[in-house]
């Protein structure tokens, strides 16, 4: 993803990366072509977000790169702009940075759900005051290949309804730039054989490949030897570093001429580990050593189940082999023969990984049975999450111990990692691995049952472990097995959110990932904080004041029907009846009601209401019938029209509503100047119907427009139904006086007269 290039530039090379791994710089530069020898740097882009202040997952910007192998320097440069315009202000944004999965955000500091394990996000905050555009860089050496996630996003948002297009806006954007430094030459040291190596200015860069079940890895540096004497000035930084949680070792050698060795239990299998070794004696100095790697093979004992599904000779599938074979049918553990000699090291369970939707996996062993648990050797299950679009979601793990095969004295302990397993339950029960803090889980007689939940999951082979461990009779846990009904799955979101959530599939590019849009108050990662939370005694009272108020439409309908406006009675009736199950059906929680599609019932409401206030001021201008009600069906026909491009927008309902005001004072002052008089002529009028009418349609667009939060949204839009309503029963113009349908105003010398249809403005001459 992304475009790759070489650095712009040949300047010289990149600072160095001082104070551990990680280093932060206030401004950033261009970064020049690298010149140290066996080095190249690549150069990666996207495209510009705009950035939107922060209500749940979906308000964050994620951008997805991936770091190439053997990349030794990592610099991202975030710069960020924003609008010269007035309705800008001073913001700070917050950009979050992880490996292997986005982020896991909580800037609203909310509640997660119960047995969720989550470590904080590793942040930058780039603020923006005068200046229009700020740079920041950020340095990170030994950076995990593959995937990482940068996040970002605005303070958290206001309560404050803003309507599309009423104030000014101001636009904040955000691009970041990858630039990585990436080796080329690069030595492979191969198990048991030294690999000599010698130091003088530039560092030594190493790499070892972990296999498959590799219970140990011991790194040693012999015969060292530092400017002719004996000693081992030298620096070794073994394994990646990874954000937020960064487990890089980084052993430092004195100068005793003893062999420097680090242990790594449970390295990561099947990949490559990065080694870089660099002189601790200054510019001019030499250091010569030999690097040596050893491997501790572990004897797995795989579990060979009975098929899925039986042929026609009613054949068994060996799990372990992967070949059809005659058996039992019954499962039957067997030993194969795996890496090297000695004693078994764990349990090898079969997993069948069922793809059921998108970032939605069921994980099952392989003959849909309990998974057996011993004190000798753990039972490890293998969880594929390495395809790169299972990191988007949430994996939960559920394990229950049978009730009668677990006692007082036994207990089940289980660690789930990334990479590579935990199987040291002997000497510890603190489930770290060489380059991984594993989440722990046990069983006992007392708690039958563990959960977990891992929001948004690295990508990568995850393992469960389990064993069997005894705290008074060892002799008696060695003869015991606890059968163990293991719930593995990854969901988009969990429990669906709830019911005060709606989870939402989002996309950034070809990447799918999750999460949970709250309502009703609830906040959280799952919706499942209820701080803020409405109770259902204020749901239902929410829902009754959104729905009744519209019962005030009834006036206007009446007096509608009394002056025979009956175009105007139907308007109003139909903007009533969608108004009331709309908002029954906007409602969240438990006080819903939906007679149609929500997003049918919401465009009906919102046609009704233009419709109403349009048809109320074509009322009041007093037209002609015909012109009248032309002008209502193409005033209508538009305000679809506007809908449907842009619901939100809010000059698409006022534009014909000032257009129709604009038709309506032309028509009083044009009757004004036609008679010499103000037009409506009756005080009363004035004084009991369109100055209340007016005052009241006043007050209804200020709230509508400057006073509507999420908090007070329940009764101020009640009140607009409701100074709505009660200022278009208001408005409408009374009933022409009634008169003759013929009336003879102007009597002529000859003896004729001339007579005047009110109704039907013709003229005769009697």
């Amino acid at each position: 993803m992304g475009r790759a290039g070489t650095g712009p530039g040949a300047r010289g090379g990149w600072p160095a990366v001082v104070a551990g791994p990680l280093l932060l710089l206030g401004a950033a530069r261009t970064a020049p072509a690298f010149r140290e020898a066996g080095l190249v740097s690549e150069h990666f882009s996207q495209a510009p977000q705009r950035l939107s202040f922060y209500s749940w997952y979906g308000s964050a910007r994620l951008f997805r790169f991936r770091v190439p192998p053997d990349t030794v320097l990592l610099r991202w440069l975030l710069q960020v702009s924003r609008d010269s315009g007035a309705a800008c202000t001073d913001a700070e944004i917050t950009v979050h940075f992880r490996s292997g999965a986005p982020p896991v955000i909580n800037p609203l500091g909310t509640r997660f759900p119960d047995d969720t394990s989550v470590q904080p996000s590793f942040q930058v905050r780039v603020p923006l005051s005068a200046a229009p555009l700020s740079n920041v860089s950020v340095n990170v050496s030994h950076p995990a290949p593959g995937d990482w996630f940068v996040a970002a996003h605005l303070p958290p948002a206001s309560q404050k309804i803003e309507l599309k297009g009423l104030a000014p806006t101001c636009a904040y954007v955000f691009q970041p730039d990858m630039l990585v430094k990436r080796v080329v030459e690069i030595s492979i040291v191969e198990p048991d054989v030294p690999l000599p190596q010698t130091l003088v200015s530039h560092p030594s860069y190493l790499k070892v490949f972990v296999p498959e079940y590799t219970r140990e890895l011991l790194l040693e540096l012999q015969g060292c030897v530092a400017n002719g004497s004996l000693g081992c000035p030298v620096r070794l930084t073994v394994g990646p570093v990874t954000l937020p949680g960064n487990f890089q070792k980084v052993l430092t050698c004195a100068g005793a001429p003893q062999p420097c060795r680090l242990l790594l239990p449970s390295p990561p299998w099947d990949r490559w580990l990065q080694l870089t070794a660099e002189s601790l004696v200054g510019p001019h100095g030499t250091v010569a050593f030999s690097a040596v790697a050893t491997l501790t093979a572990c004897r797995p004992w795989s579990v060979t189940v009975q098929p899925l599904l039986q042929s026609g000779q009613n054949q068994t599938f060996n799990a372990s082999a992967g070949w059809p074979s005659p058996g039992p049918d019954h499962q039957d553990l067997g030993r194969s023969g795996g890496v090297g000699g000695g004693p078994f090291c764990l349990t090898n369970q079969p997993v069948t990984r069922e793809d059921t939707d998108v970032v939605s996996v069921h994980f099952q062993p392989l003959d849909r049975l309990s998974v057996t648990v011993r004190s000798d050797t753990p039972s490890v299950m293998r969880l594929r999450l390495n395809t790169g679009m299972d990191s988007g979601g949430s994996l939960t793990v559920s394990l229950r111990a049978n009730q009668t095969e677990i006692r007082n004295e036994t207990l089940v302990v289980a660690c789930l990692n990334a990479a590579s397993p935990f199987l040291s339950f002997n000497t510890s029960l603190n489930c770290t691995t060489a380059f991984f803090q594993g989440h722990p889980l046990s069983l006992s007689a007392w708690s039958r049952k563990a959960n977990l939940i891992i929001p948004y999951p690295e990508t990568d082979n995850w393992y469960l472990s389990l064993q069997l461990t005894c705290s008074e009779n060892e002799e008696d846990c060695e003869q015991a097995a606890v059968h163990v009904e293991t719930t593995l799955y990854l969901v988009p979101c969990l429990n669906d959110c709830g019911p005060y959530g709606q989870c939402l599939l989002l996309r950034r590019h070809g990447y799918l990932y999750a999460g949970c849009s709250c309502k009703a108050g609830w906040r959280g990662w799952g919706c499942t904080d209820n701080e803020t939370a409405q109770t259902v005694a204020q749901q239902k009272a929410a829902t009754l004041l959104l729905t009744l108020s519209n019962l005030m439409f009834l006036a206007p309908i009446a007096v509608s029907v009394q002056r025979f406006y009956l175009v105007e009675a139907s308007v109003y009736a139909y903007t009533m009846f969608f108004s009331t199950f709309y908002h029954a059906c906007d409602q969240p929680g438990e006080a819903v009601l939906c007679i149609l599609s929500y997003d049918t019932l919401q465009y009906c409401d919102f046609l009704g209401s233009g419709t109403a206030i349009w048809v109320t001021i074509l009322c009041m201008a007093r037209l002609k019938t015909v012109l009248k009600y032309v002008l209502f069906l193409l005033g209508t026909l538009v305000i679809a029209m506007s809908l449907q491009l842009d619901r939100r927008g809010i000059w698409n309902m006022l534009g014909p509503c000032l257009f129709a005001f604009v038709i309506m004072a032309s028509m009083w002052v044009y009757r004004c100047g036609h008679r010499r008089q103000c037009y409506p002529t009756s005080w009363q009028r004035w004084a009991f119907y369109l100055l209340p009418g007016v005052s009241m349609a006043s007050v209804g667009v200020a709230i509508y427009t400057s006073m509507m939060t999420s908090d007070n949204y329940y009764y101020t839009h009640s009140i607009w139904h409701v100074l709505l309503a009660g200022s278009a029963a208001l408005l409408l113009p009374p009933p022409a006086e009634p008169a003759e349908p013929w009336a003879c105003s102007q009597k002529l010398p000859c003896h004729y007269q001339i007579c005047k249809n009110d109704r039907e403005e013709l003229y005769t001459v009697t």
